[in-house]
């Protein structure tokens, strides 16, 4: 069977620079929109406290988030070719080091805005969960033969809001979400080299 990443003419290989540049554009962007939502809009910022147990809370989620994507992967095979579509477009130009800002900037900038903001101003119940999960969703949607990793990251956004409802804690998502990109692209990393291992 062909590899459908590397016959996709879709597919443009980014260089480092490209991808770390347009990481960080995107978190400033939603950092910014953040602000300025709660600077002139009626948002309610969705309280952070650093507590021992929102970072036990947000590790156990994140890596239970990690697991259910390994599932889901492995199951789901037009998942499985979104995915690797999308990991192989953002992870193979970047290093180890860089995997770092994969999960802090997304992690971060996108908590504050679509759990942070968004659900406590639309509401701070079920309806504001499945509102923001799916902006989130489409938020990761590239392509439209992206569907389902656009389904996929709305279940997640789902988790992470369900998370910060039940703790009110910022916190809680936002680590799940680092742990979450931080883990997972380590694995595709280090799969994708075991690969190339074998290939010699």
């Amino acid at each position: 069977m062909s590899d459908p990443l590397h016959t996709d003419p879709e597919l443009a290989p980014l260089t480092r620079t490209q991808v770390l540049i347009a990481m960080g554009v995107t978190a400033l962007v939603l950092l910014l929109i953040s602000k300025l939502w709660i600077q002139f809009g009626s948002a309610i910022l969705l309280p952070f406290r650093w507590t021992s147990s929102g970072i036990l809370i947000g590790l156990g989620l994140g890596l239970a988030i990690t697991l259910a994507s390994s599932l889901v992967y492995s199951l789901w095979e037009a998942y499985r070719q979104s995915a690797d579509y999308y990991l192989e477009l953002v992870l193979r130009p970047l290093v180890l080091p860089d995997l770092i800002w994969l999960g802090l900037l997304p992690g971060l900038s996108e908590e504050l805005l679509f759990r942070g903001v968004m659900l406590p101003t639309f509401g701070y119940d079920a309806t504001a969960i499945a509102f923001s999960s799916l902006c989130f969703g489409v938020l990761h949607l590239s392509s439209l033969k992206q569907w389902p990793y656009v389904i996929w990251a709305t279940i997640v956004g789902a988790a992470l809001g369900t998370s910060a409802l039940y703790t009110n804690n910022l916190l809680v998502p936002m680590t799940a979400h680092v742990v979450t990109n931080f883990v997972s692209s380590c694995l595709w990393k280090w799969e994708e080299f075991r690969k190339s291992e074998l290939k010699r």
